[in-house]
């Protein structure tokens, strides 16, 4: 496979992840990329809400239990 036929995360995206904020409960006003992986998992195995912060959450998920959260720390400080 050449490097044209590797999957990329969108930096829309991900720039997108970097800056929304937990809207409620425990973590509220934390940003989700900086949500404890267990909470993430908890999310899943719950159910992830609806609309845009559950894809979103399940997006942060992928990314966390995948150890791909390298791809956050370019993000960290915008």
């Amino acid at each position: 496979m050449n490097k044209d036929n590797v999957c990329r995360p969108d930096p829309a995206i991900l720039l997108e992840l970097a800056r929304m904020e937990m809207p409620f409960g425990r973590y509220k006003g934390l940003r989700l990329i900086d949500l404890p992986e267990p909470y993430v998992v908890w999310f899943s195995q719950q159910g992830f809400p609806p609309g845009k912060l559950g894809e979103m959450l399940a997006m942060v998920y992928e990314i966390k239990v995948n150890g791909l959260e390298y791809l956050f720390e370019p993000l960290r400080d915008l």
